[in-house]
């Protein structure tokens, strides 16, 4: 899929999804790692990520460490016990969205 305006409504919950499933990340790192999982298909870019994960952290969904790695500061993001409550609520949501448009694009294949 070439339309990455349809990912962009979903980045934040992407990244909250791989924080949940990883202890901490660093912005590099979340972009590689959803780099492979949709094997090259969605790339996010440094001008997409860093304003969700500020604005997920002014949230008080995610917590900031700075660790020195190489003689090089690197800020790792960790969920908070909110952002776990909300990577639940959102992902919910995803699903019920994902079945929805599934019902008006191809009602035949239904996911349920």
């Amino acid at each position: 899929m070439g339309n990455q305006k349809l990912y962009k409504g979903s980045l934040q919950t992407i990244i909250l999804k791989l924080l949940g499933e990883n202890e901490k990340m660093y912005g590099y790192e979340i972009t590689q790692r959803v780099k492979e999982l949709t094997k090259g298909e969605l790339k996010i870019t440094e001008g997409a990520l860093y304003p969700a994960l500020h604005k997920l952290e002014a949230e008080g969904l995610l917590d900031v460490e700075v660790a020195t790695v190489d003689n090089r500061l690197r800020k790792y993001y960790k969920l908070t016990k909110s952002g776990t409550k909300e990577t639940v609520s959102r992902l919910v949501e995803m699903e019920e969205f994902l079945r929805t448009m599934q019902n008006i694009v191809n009602p035949k294949f239904s996911l349920g």
